[in-house]
């Protein structure tokens, strides 16, 4: 198996592709190891200086701190992705636990249906994702995930991008933040 790896804009984020089903059931991000029972999860967490993990439905994104080099750990996170795999396991995360049943009224709808078919797309390249959380007073909150988290140019991508899409499609939408 060759895992093939991407740059994201944010430079303590690299995205990791194994060629294989990764998530069966949507994002998920994973930043502590405490209780985690998924052996690749745990294992990548335990590497010196990786911080979280988001894995998408084809990428796992690894973020790391900023003392340590990429050179140093990307070969290991590489071997555990390959191990993981040649055990014969088809995916890393089957469900979600974050999933939940929330009844949203209209513009929220509109705002979670945009958000999902023009901007989540772009974000799953750079290896992160955006999960809506909140619109009171023409404020939409999301919560930026994986690569984009803490990313340099998350607030540019938020403000130019987001922001700028949602108001133009929906005029109740004055402003997006980050939580």
């Amino acid at each position: 198996m060759f895992v093939q790896t991407e740059i994201t804009p944010n430079p303590n984020s690299l995205k990791f592709l194994p060629g294989k089903k990764v998530s069966n059931n949507g994002s998920y991000e994973i930043t502590k190891k405490d209780g985690i029972q998924n052996d690749l999860v745990r294992n990548i967490l335990s590497v010196n200086g990786v911080e979280g993990i988001f894995l998408g439905e084809d990428f796992i994104s690894v973020n790391k701190d900023d003392t340590i080099k990429w050179d140093d750990i990307k070969h290991i996170v590489i071997s555990l992705i390959n191990d993981f795999y040649a055990d014969g396991k088809e995916f890393v995360i089957d469900e979600n636990a974050e999933k939940q049943k929330v009844d949203f009224d209209e513009i929220e709808q509109k705002i979670i249906k945009i958000l999902d078919q023009k901007i989540r797309p772009a974000v799953a390249r750079d290896g992160g994702d955006i999960k809506f959380k909140e619109f009171k007073d023409g404020v939409v909150k999301v919560q930026l995930q994986g690569s984009c988290s803490g990313c340099p140019s998350s607030t540019m991508t938020l403000k130019q991008g987001v922001q700028n899409l949602l108001c133009h499609y929906l005029p109740e939408v004055k402003e997006v933040v980050a939580i």
